[in-house]
């Protein structure tokens, strides 16, 4: 998530004539937490049913309409929720009538730092509205406003999530018929093609026909291992076919370094790289990878990366330094690593390989957009 600066970022602004509204949102109640101009610093409370996007407009023309009466004047609507399970939608609905909209890292917010401090809907719509009204006025670095994908490249991320999720899901079958079977003396790969055919014929340790109901449990598993293999076949099909278009060429650029597939390449475009980032640092930040120093008077230490940015993204950044190291060991990243590990032990295998996931993610954005090659890299033969 990045910071998205305000138009007039030179000086802090004084004049905001608007009505400033925060949205506090769960699964069955909207709490609206409104400041208008001329009603004071009191800020006011509104409940609305969860998902009743009707009703939140009608609320934010009642508001608009005593701002009217008392001011004499008509005030436009700022409105600010939290990033969250509703995902974009509210968002997109409020600047489709016309009302300036705002999604905050929630993270980003800064909070008591007593040991018990009270949470409640209410006190977090009015630490929102504060933020807003902070944010809007220009002060810098007050919060950490979300960048709002497009419809677009918000679905096409769908893709390799759902693979991940079927992946894992297979692993889990496998996992159980194995366990299953070993208990029973049996060693069994549940992924062969003649997996049928073997499970008949599969005798215990101890000389036995493989019990009754185990063996239907399996076959039942195997079942929807089955399926599994044909959703996660489908899926990849229809990966293909999207890498496949021309609006996709960067995530086929990257597919030209050897030891970058398919799902990496749409992984690392889809969760990352389709976003603009004005610089290094912020790429690194978006996936996690910034630094968290302690320093207060001699104090001075490293408490490792912040790991607050897109997980998925760093997840496969990181499986892809482990397999740029094997593909590319020729390369000044590869170099550089096996420089710094040299004579040491595998912790700080484990630590740098971190660093060089970071600087593979950045060396990787400096491809896609300005067309920078990494260094001795080895690129796909034709």
């Amino acid at each position: 998530m990045q910071d998205h600066k305000p138009e007039d970022q030179t000086a802090i602004r004084t004049d905001l004539g608007a009505i400033f509204v925060s949205l506090e949102l769960s699964r069955s109640t909207w709490l609206v937490t409104s400041l208008s101009p001329g009603g004071g610093e009191k800020m006011s409370k509104h409940s609305v049913p969860g998902g009743d996007i009707s009703g939140l407009l009608m609320l934010f023309s009642r508001l608009t309409e005593r701002a009217r009466k008392r001011a004499g004047e008509e005030f436009p609507i700022i409105a600010i929720q939290e990033a969250g399970l509703d995902g974009f939608w509210i968002h997109r609905t409020l600047e489709q009538e016309g009302i300036e909209s705002h999604i905050v890292d929630a993270a980003s917010i800064m909070t008591s730092r007593r040991r018990r401090r009270a949470k409640t809907d209410r006190i977090d719509g009015e630490a929102l509205l504060r933020a807003l009204m902070a944010y809007k006025r220009g002060e810098p670095r007050v919060c950490a406003m979300v960048r709002v994908p497009m419809p677009e490249d918000e679905d096409r991320r769908r893709i390799s999530r759902e693979r991940h999720v079927l992946i894992a899901e297979r692993v889990a079958h496998v996992n159980r018929i194995k366990g299953l079977l070993f208990s029973q003396g049996i060693r069994y790969e549940p992924l062969r093609r003649d997996r049928r055919a073997r499970l008949e014929e599969l005798r215990t340790g101890d000389g036995r026909v493989l019990p009754e109901h185990m063996k239907r449990q399996i076959s039942r598993e195997l079942d929807r291992l089955e399926l599994l293999l044909a959703q996660i076949k489908a899926v990849e099909a229809e990966r293909n076919t999207m890498l496949a278009k021309t609006n996709l060429a960067p995530a086929k650029m990257l597919m030209g370094f050897k030891g970058i597939g398919a799902e990496f390449a749409m992984a690392l475009w889809s969760e990352g790289l389709f976003r603009h980032f004005d610089n290094r640092r912020q790429v690194g930040a978006y996936a996690g990878f910034a630094p968290t120093p302690w320093q207060s008077g001699m104090t001075d230490r490293e408490q490792g990366i912040a790991k607050s940015g897109n997980p998925r993204l760093r997840t496969t950044m990181i499986q892809l330094a482990w397999l740029w190291l094997r593909h590319q060991p020729d390369s000044l990243l590869s170099h550089w690593f096996q420089q710094r590990v040299a004579g040491k032990g595998r912790r700080i295998r484990k630590i740098m390989i971190t660093a060089l996931a970071r600087k593979l993610l950045v060396a990787l954005w400096k491809y896609v957009t300005a067309g920078v090659v990494i260094e001795r890299a080895v690129m796909k033969t034709a």
